[in-house]
């Protein structure tokens, strides 16, 4: 990612996510969404298993499908409410994932997930961080971000509310 992608105030060296990122958004456009669903499937072997495609993973937002396909699906058809949250998980982890320089380990403190009604066909989840939590994930060598993920389902329809707290600590050398 360029700096061009986050505020100005936020002076950055991208982390090895970054730079893989970078090299798919140099690719033809009809290519960058498969070639991060790969590279992202590799990394995360359980949301390569399951499906989980990445549309958009810029500045501040990320975008994650799960189609509703067999591998995740439940006993009545509609995605499995384990894959809703993988895909949550996955939103917000991987945005976190681009901010962290890489001496910082991003680990999953809390999932609130609420299921409020039947999803209907594929899911999309939508992740974004405030230029404070991007600020903070550069700044503090400990800490942690609440990131609000929104997903809605082809009926557009959000049929889940999300949110995933994120921690992340120094690594150790």
């Amino acid at each position: 990612m360029n700096q061009s992608n986050y505020p100005l105030h936020i002076q950055t060296k991208p982390n090895k996510l970054q730079r893989i990122v970078t090299r798919c958004y140099k690719l033809p456009q009809a290519l960058q969404a498969f070639a991060l669903s790969t590279v992202f499937g590799r990394v995360i072997k359980f949301a390569g298993t399951a499906g989980v495609e990445v549309l958009e993973l810029k500045g501040a937002r990320s975008v994650l499908r799960l189609k509703n396909r067999k591998k995740a699906q439940n006993h009545i058809g509609s995605v499995h409410a384990a894959a809703t949250g993988l895909l949550a998980e996955s939103a917000t982890g991987f945005l976190v994932g681009i901010h962290l320089p890489d001496s910082k380990l991003p680990l999953l403190k809390q999932m609130k997930i609420d299921y409020i009604k039947r999803s209907t066909g594929d899911l999309m989840a939508v992740a974004t961080l405030t230029d404070a939590q991007i600020a903070a994930m550069h700044n503090d060598d400990k800490g942690e971000v609440t990131v609000a993920v929104t997903i809605t389902d082809s009926a557009a329809i959000a049929p889940v509310n999300a949110e995933m707290t994120w921690a992340w600590i120094p690594k150790k050398r």
